[in-house]
């Protein structure tokens, strides 16, 4: 799927790889985040060929033009785990509104674990 809009400059036509991309580097440039972590087997399959993934613990959904956003991270040890899922949630929004020009409806973030 991918993400359509127009407006008086024409029509526009984002791919979901695209915006994961966007919402992949927002989310691993934030405070306690060590790292995004798939959710793909396809992703797991690239890493082990060492080869890069982009996009990567990111799953974007787009229905009826809202953007729903899933973000799949490990945490640093000692940090306040709710506001860094809050700074995350609002740091993706905004890389993701910005570069679409879109809304976003949700954004959940699943903590899958926390190093060291």
């Amino acid at each position: 799927m991918s993400l359509r809009t127009s407006n008086k400059y024409g029509k526009i036509s984002i791919s979901d790889e695209a915006v994961a991309m966007v919402c992949s580097y927002a989310a691993s440039e934030c405070y306690g985040v060590v790292e995004l972590v798939s959710r793909r087997l396809t992703d797991n399959l690239s890493a082990l060929l060492n080869k890069s993934t982009y996009g990567k613990g990111i799953k974007i959904a787009t229905i009826d033009n809202k953007i729903f956003i899933e973000v799949f991270v490990i945490l640093k040890l000692g940090v306040n785990v709710e506001a860094v899922k809050d700074s995350l949630a609002n740091t993706v929004t905004y890389a993701c509104e910005t570069f679409t020009g879109m809304r976003v409806k949700r954004v959940n973030i699943n903590v899958v674990g926390i190093r060291v």
